[in-house]
């Protein structure tokens, strides 16, 4: 595999900061251009960060004395330096939407962690296991864009990458008819920490701005088919969904309900779930967990701190799978939302759209 040259469009976020981590020795992708916001632009990228770098690993030494670009105003400059861009910019709804086609339009290709883009019905929206077939779009946006090699593929909200991953293989052959999901959010999923966040201290807040909207809607486009030149949106099954914010600094736990058309058994259930894997595995690549879903035996598993960084924090965990009294079945899930959840989820989908060639 080529070695392709790697800009982030909004580095200096958590998210901009976990992308840097992650791409940081990556085997494909090296970092040639970070760009931020115009305070930031001009000054080296430690500069910029300042006292502000979030996560517990140190910011990679090779990045510090890059010279941050302006996100907005130097658009075409960092089309020209890079084969494409992951994008995690901290604007309005409609200003992201504009600067990702901007990208675009400057045959740019554009990963995006935003949600901006998400219900755009020719911008793919991946999770790598689940929906690799609708990076087939791509051609149409481009038709429509006027572009050559530019598009804007995004990713999925973070919350329902903890129990979408889970329902997935049992949606063929059993049909899933409805689910519930209960989320116990983590802070970073906020950009924040215990030292940003106080007010989260010995506390559970019952409200995640959009979450809950996000979690019930994106699994229909997820589970959606390509028809002509759009993505067409799933109509089952019905999901409902309730989003906490706990005091956890890292990790989504989902509380899953599940009835089906054709009820499998316990046995079935555990059974799909170890042979689940994808065009991720099969493609062997880099950041793709071997073992997807991972179920634990333990009453007591899964748990954030101990779990969430499972095969690098890209795999799903798994447990209490048992039969309900309103559902057929429930059980619990847990993904790393900054990891699988964000900036990994983005690096996986590059990863795939580089070994089929949208780069090239």
């Amino acid at each position: 595999m080529k070695k392709y040259k790697v800009g982030i469009i909004g580095a200096t976020g958590m998210v901009g900061q976990r992308f840097c981590l992650i791409l940081d020795k990556h085997p494909w992708f090296e970092i040639v251009v970070l760009a931020a916001s115009q305070r930031s632009a001009g000054k080296t990228f430690k500069e910029a960060v300042g006292g502000k770098w979030k996560l517990a690993d140190p910011m990679p030494e090779d990045l510090e004395n890059i010279v941050v670009m302006n996100a907005t105003d130097d658009v075409e400059k960092i089309a020209s330096m890079v084969d494409f861009c992951f994008c995690a910019v901290d604007m309005k709804k409609d200003e992201i939407k504009a600067l990702e086609e901007r990208y675009a339009k400057a045959e740019c290709p554009i990963v995006s962690n935003n949600s901006a883009h998400r219900f755009t019905p020719d911008v793919p929206m991946v999770i790598p296991e689940i929906n690799p077939d609708h990076i087939d779009i791509i051609p149409a946006q481009r038709k429509r864009l006027g572009t050559k090699k530019g598009f804007i593929a995004v990713k999925s909200n973070c919350s329902l990458q903890s129990y979408v991953p889970a329902l997935a293989p049992l949606m063929a052959k059993y049909k899933v008819t409805k689910a519930l999901a209960c989320t116990y959010q983590a802070i970073s999923g906020a950009g924040r920490t215990f030292e940003t966040f106080p007010e989260i201290l010995d506390n559970v807040i019952p409200y995640i701005g959009g979450e809950e909207e996000k979690s019930e809607k994106e699994p229909m486009k997820i589970w959606g088919h390509i028809e002509g030149d759009e993505i067409v949106n799933a109509t089952e099954p019905t999901i409902t969904a309730q989003c906490l914010r706990v005091p956890v600094s890292d990790g989504h736990t989902a509380a899953v309900f599940c009835s089906f058309e054709n009820k499998p058994s316990k046995e079935e259930i555990l059974a799909a779930w170890k042979d689940f894997s994808g065009v991720p595995q099969q493609l062997k690549l880099p950041s793709a967990p071997k073992q997807f879903l991972h179920y634990f035996e333990e009453d007591d598993r899964p748990q954030a701190k101990l779990d969430r960084n499972l095969e690098g924090g890209m795999a799903v965990s798994v447990g209490r799978l048992r039969e309900d009294t309103l559902f057929d079945y429930k059980f619990v899930c847990l993904s790393h939302n900054t990891l699988r959840g964000a900036a990994g989820g983005a690096v996986l989908l590059a990863e795939l759209l580089a070994a089929k060639g949208y780069f090239d």
